[in-house]
């Protein structure tokens, strides 16, 4: 089936809303789509189906995931409590060609201007079918998360810049952090070591912390 891409944010948000309570499965059903019974071998298919009953129109593209109303989508496994489940993937990470980049001219803020959460009950003795999808949060940052996240952002950038991949790990950053992130651990991409040698290394790419998001999806829980 064919979805029309919401002509405005309160399109978007009337279908957000309206799968608010229900089932995977009663959704997927409505829409003709199958529901793995497991996600090892469909990983991401929860997000890819949010995406396809809402309509987003930026495919694979590093951009919003609706490009018109400039909104990026993200689901996020909870769970009783409704804190995240898992942390939440932004972006790659260019290795390459990050001279003269800014915080206000990268990926993750562009990403992260504003965001529709959809929270998804994460608990693995749930079947996927039988998970519920929760009530939509739309979401722009605050002054405050804007500097925590540009802070974060600059202190990894310049790792990534100077070539100083031995000292990135996962415990950097208040709020935003750098992990592997490829198709497998033989996964690798160009970089820049400290010296200037072209190198092959992990792909990385920048997630936000359960502490982060917790706190966003706290504060709008209903």
């Amino acid at each position: 089936m064919v979805i029309s891409v919401p002509n405005s944010l309160n399109e978007l948000l009337t279908r957000a809303n309206y799968l608010s309570g229900y089932s995977i499965s009663t959704v997927a059903d409505a829409f003709n789509l199958s529901v793995p019974a497991d996600l090892k071998r469909h990983k991401g298919w929860i997000g890819n189906f949010i995406e396809h009953v809402l309509g987003a129109d930026a495919g694979s593209k590093a951009i919003q995931d609706f490009t018109e109303l400039k909104i990026e989508l993200k689901t996020i496994p909870v769970n009783d409590k409704y804190f995240p489940l898992e942390t939440t993937f932004v972006s790659l990470a260019p290795l390459t060609g990050n001279v003269g980049v800014t915080w206000d001219t990268s990926h993750v803020r562009n990403k992260l201007q504003r965001v529709l959460w959809m929270p998804i009950q994460g608990n693995r003795d749930i079947p996927i079918k039988d998970r519920l999808i929760g009530k939509p949060i739309l979401w722009e940052p605050s002054l405050q998360e804007s500097i925590t996240l540009k802070k974060d952002w600059e202190e990894l950038t310049e790792l990534i810049t100077l070539g100083q991949f031995d000292k990135i790990n996962a415990a950097i950053g208040e709020v935003l952090q750098l992990r592997p992130k490829g198709a497998n651990r033989k996964s690798r991409t160009h970089a820049y070591d400290s010296s200037g040698k072209l190198i092959n290394t992990l792909p990385l790419g920048f997630y936000l912390r359960t502490g982060f998001t917790g706190n966003i999806l706290q504060k709008n829980k209903m």
